[in-house]
């Protein structure tokens, strides 16, 4: 057994940066263990009553959930969904990146959610919520329209007798969910994918949920039909970066709008959450008409916590580390003390965040005897590795993304590179402008466009193309990308024929993209709605959007993005040719795989500055399972050799050998 000093010098500091940030809840994975269950309990029973409410009387309500930035608002959402799953549906709303489409985005994530499989069942929400209608509830009738398609969509017709938007084609999709081979077709018509004609006809479907208001209508399907089974929960987060009006405040009104339509139909059990930071709500509250600040029935505001419940949070950091520790501390926050929460929090209050900041300074400050400054780059570095494995659970295809999302996404990272002259919706007077955007080619004084599609259907495969060819015929762009995955057609296809007269030869050309550099993007997005709403840190300070941008280029992260590189935007990477041949030994694995669990192992060390060489080796393993441990020892060897990091007592067992960054220079 090792003392606390020991083990505090071996390990990763318990208070992660990484592990500050919070959000899409079926993204993130909380750890019951570092809850503290006093702080915002009140709050949690609060809303718990409201979901009673609702579902006792199936009236749905909206709450309004303010609080200021860093005080758990998200992480709140998520516990919520944690410990409430039992008795209703979570559906967690992305920011919405264009208002003219709000509808069919809410609809998009609403079966997203959806389809995630609850803690403890077998069967996603989707499932779930269909199974809880009263015909599965009732043998005889279940028995007698199992395999009679018709049969099941007369059933919740006469069950259903009005109010149902499309209601054969509806009730058709809902009997295609309970079939495997047609699942996750169903599930796509439902998100408002753009089919294509067999996949249609495979549904026996003649359209696409392809305007606002049938979005709109198939969202009230479900929430009239739901009225027989547990509530839906739908969770507004990270609304600071959401659409933007032409003024740049954020479109909040476009929210409330949906919301006051939501209860203007009169749709049954949902309880819809708008979570917003204090003092934004505060400066947009005269931008929301007064008939839709009406339809809020609720509203609380998260207080900051307790110095009680800040201690609670450092005992649950280091709680593992207390277990190891042989003698054992004489507290469990040693070496923390409460003095020093009081002397930094004179009020006696303070917030989550701050109490998680302040106890990582003062653990790495414990760990190297004194002062130190944090690299933020580093930081950010092992930040981006957490979301983009997170994104790479999360994200399955490219489709999976509508344009609009896939379009801003490169938007915001066009930003983060300052590429010049960014100009949403190249082409214009179509619905698929926003599908678009244009910007000056780095190092030259041309303007090129790109265009993102991903719908399967060729038909409007077929608009897109006439709307690039117009967009060049109008000089709109000296270059036009088409970034597309998806099929492009055949010969008899017109959308084809016209695809080919563009996009053969130069200057304007397809790019295939991979999803490797759909992960970048999303990833990138993923930071920037934390930043815009003050929940990420990085190296104890709060970034905004321009602080992550500086750090993003600082970092180089999006050069090894080969859709960016294709796009002449960062410049092609290659790896040097002294790790060429250290990589040879490495049993043919991919070399990218080697430099990015190198760059991981310096950054983790950079971080940390002291940890020990087991921790450093665990991690690494942890973080990258296709390499062995033989593999992983080679690169930190290399590493020393190089003079990057220096591995202390060599000599002693492995356990107790340490690590430290070694200055450069």
């Amino acid at each position: 057994m090792a003392s606390i000093d020991q083990i505090i010098k071996r390990e990763v500091n318990p208070f992660d940066p990484v592990t500050f940030k919070a959000g899409n809840f079926w993204q993130e994975q909380q750890d019951p263990a570092l809850t503290v269950e006093s702080i915002h309990q009140d709050i949690l029973i609060e809303i718990e009553a409201l979901l009673d409410l609702v579902a006792q009387d199936r009236r749905t309500r909206t709450l309004m959930l303010y609080g200021d930035s860093g005080s758990g608002k998200t992480y709140l959402l998520g516990r919520l969904k944690r410990t409430l799953n039992r008795k209703a549906f979570f559906v967690y709303i992305d920011p919405f990146p264009d208002s003219d489409f709000i509808w069919r985005h809410v609809l998009r994530y609403t079966v997203d959610s959806l389809l995630q499989v609850p803690q403890g069942q077998q069967e996603s929400q989707l499932l779930l919520w269909l199974k809880g209608l009263s015909v599965f509830k009732q043998r005889s009738i279940l028995d007698r329209i199992r395999g009679d398609r018709q049969a099941f969509i007369r059933k919740l017709r006469d069950t259903y007798t009005s109010g149902i938007y499309n209601a054969n084609e509806f009730f058709g999709v809902l009997y295609d969910l309970l079939n495997p081979e047609l699942r996750l077709l169903a599930c796509d018509w439902l998100r408002g994918d753009d089919l294509d004609e067999e996949d249609l006809k495979n549904l026996r479907l003649k359209s696409d949920i392809d305007t606002e208001d049938a979005a709109q209508k198939v969202l009230a399907n479900f929430g009239r039909i739901a009225a027989e089974t547990q509530p839906i929960v739908l969770c507004f987060d990270q609304l600071e970066n959401i659409a933007r009006l032409p003024n740049g405040n954020i479109d909040l009104q476009a929210l409330f709008t949906v919301n006051s339509s939501i209860h203007n139909q009169n749709l049954k059990n949902f309880l819809v959450i708008i979570s917003l930071i204090t003092d934004i709500g505060r400066q947009n509250a005269d931008r929301i008409h007064q008939s839709d600040k009406a339809r809020i029935d609720h509203r609380v505001s998260l207080k900051r916590i307790t110095l009680d419940q800040a201690e609670t949070i450092w005992a649950s950091r280091l709680y593992p580390l207390y277990q190891q520790a042989d003698p054992k501390p004489p507290t469990p926050i040693s070496p923390l003390t409460r003095k020093i929460l009081e002397l930094k929090f004179p009020g006696g209050r303070t917030d989550p965040r701050n109490a998680l900041r302040l106890g990582q300074k003062l653990i790495q400050g414990y760990k190297l005897g004194g002062k130190f400054e944090e690299d933020s780059v580093a930081v950010l570095k092992l930040i981006w590795l957490d979301e983009f494995n997170k994104i790479q659970q999360k994200i399955s295809r490219i489709r999976q993304l509508s344009s609009q999302e896939l379009i801003r996404m490169f938007q915001e990272v066009l930003a983060a590179l300052q590429v010049a002259e960014i100009r949403p919706k190249l082409l214009p007077g179509t619905k698929y402008g926003s599908y678009s955007v244009s910007y000056e080619q780095p190092g030259k004084s041309k303007r090129v466009g790109v265009v993102w599609t991903e719908e399967p259907n060729l038909s409007n495969f077929f608009y897109v193309m006439n709307a690039c060819q117009k967009a060049i015929q109008q000089n709109l762009c000296q270059t036009l990308y088409l970034i597309r995955a998806e099929e492009v057609g055949k010969e008899t296809n017109k959308g084809y024929k016209l695809y080919k007269e563009i996009f053969t030869g130069l200057p304007h050309r397809l790019i295939i993209p991979d999803m490797t550099s759909v992960y970048y993007l999303a990833t990138y997005h993923s930071l920037a709605n934390a930043a815009r709403s003050a929940e990420l840190v990085v190296a104890g300070e709060t970034p905004n959007i321009n602080d992550l941008e500086a750090l993003i280029r600082d970092s180089q992260i999006l050069h090894n993005c080969s859709l960016l590189q294709d796009l002449g935007i960062v410049p092609s990477q290659e790896n040097a040719d002294n790790f060429r041949q250290v990589t040879n030994n490495f049993n043919g694995k991919k070399m990218d795989t080697f430099q990015q669990l190198k760059d991981f192992l310096l950054t983790l060390v950079t971080t940390q500055q002291l940890m020990g060489n087991q921790v450093l080796i665990q991690n690494a393993l942890n973080q990258f399972p296709m390499v062995n441990e033989s593999q992983v020892v080679q690169l930190i060897q290399q590493l020393c050799q190089e003079n990057r990091i220096q591995l202390l007592n060599a000599k002693a067992s492995p356990e107790a050998q340490l690590v430290c960054l070694l200055p450069k220079g």
